[in-house]
């Protein structure tokens, strides 16, 4: 499922592509989305330009010259950049044509991608207005993290994958962040101390910071706008090894299933 540095690395990727470039059409040709694409929406589309191309969470917000697109890539879905006359493949669900020559063309074998607009303040919208702190934000520090793990009997991995309290540690992240703090997956987020605290905000950070640059993890279906597959994979240093040998001490790593998620740590530098 893409991720926070998926979707960042989308956004990167597509920022050159759409930004001031004016949308000359909406073409649908599977509106059975996670939510059925509006049959209107085109018709608002249509000359509409796009200022700039932002992230919240893992939505993709196209800030319009009037109103915004919410673009979410569900458990498979990209979006690429590529030439309008491009043969459509399977499983591309719409294009976006842009006055350059371009479509942003999105594929989802599962469909549970979205697209969405609305022309209000987008913080405001339903799906965004409750969401947490962005991991890179001021205002995830070691102080918030400490403050909102008192009295809570979740295992960290859990935690730190709620989008109530941060948003964007997805599922391989957590993992790997949890492995480069030394804090065990399994431990109750009460436990945590300060210094733990700091050192798990530290690492979320060092570990979406590294994937971006590597420009995410491909497990199985995402690429990025140019069509790419991400490479963070090569340098994960738990998740998806699962008896292979720790990459700092030799100890076997080992899975565990929480929240019917795969968790991977090691139990001797992880405590």
């Amino acid at each position: 499922m893409p991720e926070l540095p998926e979707v960042e690395t989308t956004r990167r990727g597509l920022a050159p592509h759409a930004h001031r470039r004016r949308i000359l059409a909406l073409k649908v040709y599977e509106p059975r989305l996670r939510w059925p694409v509006p049959a209107t929406l085109a018709r608002k589309l249509a000359g509409a330009r796009i200022e700039r191309v932002g992230r919240r969470a893992k939505y993709l917000l196209l800030r319009l010259d009037a109103g915004t697109l919410l673009l979410h890539l569900g458990m498979s879905g990209n979006l690429r950049a590529v030439p309008a006359a491009t043969p459509r493949l399977k499983h591309d669900h719409f294009d976006l044509l842009l006055d350059s020559g371009l479509a942003l063309r999105f594929n989802d074998p599962r469909r549970f991608g979205s697209l969405l607009y609305t022309d209000e303040d987008p913080s405001r919208h339903a799906l965004l207005r409750h969401l947490a702190p962005e991991p890179f934000a001021r205002a995830f520090d070691a102080d918030y993290l400490y403050r909102i793990s008192r009295g809570r009997r979740v295992a960290l991995k859990q935690f730190i994958m709620n989008s109530h309290l941060v948003v964007g540690v997805g599922n391989i992240y957590a993992s790997e962040a949890l492995f480069r703090a030394r804090l065990k997956p399994q431990r109750r987020a009460a436990s945590l101390t300060r210094a733990e605290a700091a050192a798990l905000v530290r690492a979320v950070r060092t570990v979406l910071k590294l994937a971006i640059r590597a420009g995410g993890t491909t497990l199985r279906d995402y690429v990025g706008t140019d069509g790419t597959p991400g490479y963070f994979r090569q340098r994960l240093y738990v998740y998806e090894r699962g008896g292979l040998p720790c990459r700092r001490c030799r100890t076997p790593i080992r899975a565990l299933t929480q929240g019917q998620r795969s968790t991977y740590y090691c139990p001797t530098c992880q405590s």
